[in-house]
C-alpha cells in the first residue's frame, strides 16, 4: 500500500486573504497577568510615589512661568 500524504497547505492562503490578513488590535493596557509579583509591588510603589514629585514640579513651572 502506498504511503499517504500527512500534509499540505494548498488553497489555504487563498482562503486566508480572502477576508485579508489583519494585525492583531492592540490595546491601551496589556494584561499584567502573570508577571513577575515583585516587579508588580515595586511598580505599584513607583506610581504611588511619582504623584508626590508630580505637584512640587508643577509648582515650579507655574512660578517659572510668572
Amino acid at each position: 500500500m502506498a504511503k499517504s500524504k500527512n500534509h499540505t497547505t494548498h488553497n489555504q492562503s487563498r482562503k486566508w486573504h480572502r477576508n485579508g490578513i489583519k494585525k492583531p488590535r492592540s490595546h491601551r493596557y496589556e494584561s499584567l497577568k502573570g508577571v513577575d509579583p515583585k516587579f508588580l509591588r515595586n511598580m505599584r510603589f513607583a506610581k504611588k510615589h511619582n504623584k508626590k514629585g508630580l505637584k512640587k514640579m508643577r509648582a515650579n513651572n507655574a512660578k517659572a512661568a510668572k
